[in-house]
């Protein structure tokens, strides 16, 4: 079981970014999405999530610039980042709690983060 993020990078301010993470496995179903992000010489914080039942929710400083999306058939979640500003350089990573099929038990999966880097 892992998950495998994609689509971080450099970009100038105002520029924009499409994050992706795919879990892979022995999985019954996704219970819950989300991202996270760890700026520099900061602890890691929320960015936005899907909780089990509830729609997406996002951390104050989103500010309408951040869209968070699912292909739950694919086990996919997305961010797209728009109108990003330097204070948005961080690690981001994304974060999955599964089903793990035909065990009757919840997992809690961890990417391993991708660098997003806003500087002009």
């Amino acid at each position: 079981l892992q998950l495998a993020e994609s689509g971080g990078g450099s970009v100038q301010p105002g520029g924009s970014l499409r994050l992706s993470c795919v879990a892979s496995g022995d999985i019954e179903s996704v219970l819950e999405m989300g991202w996270y992000r760890k700026p520099p010489g900061r602890l890691r914080e929320l960015v936005a999530e899907f909780r089990q039942g509830q729609s997406a929710n996002y951390a104050n400083f989103v500010e309408g610039r951040f869209t968070i999306s699912r292909d739950i058939e694919k086990n996919t979640v997305y961010l797209q980042l728009s109108n990003l500003k330097p204070e948005d350089t961080a690690v981001y990573y994304c974060r999955q709690i599964v089903k793990i099929a035909n065990s009757g038990r919840n997992r809690d999966f961890w990417g391993r983060g991708t660098q997003v880097t806003v500087s002009s």
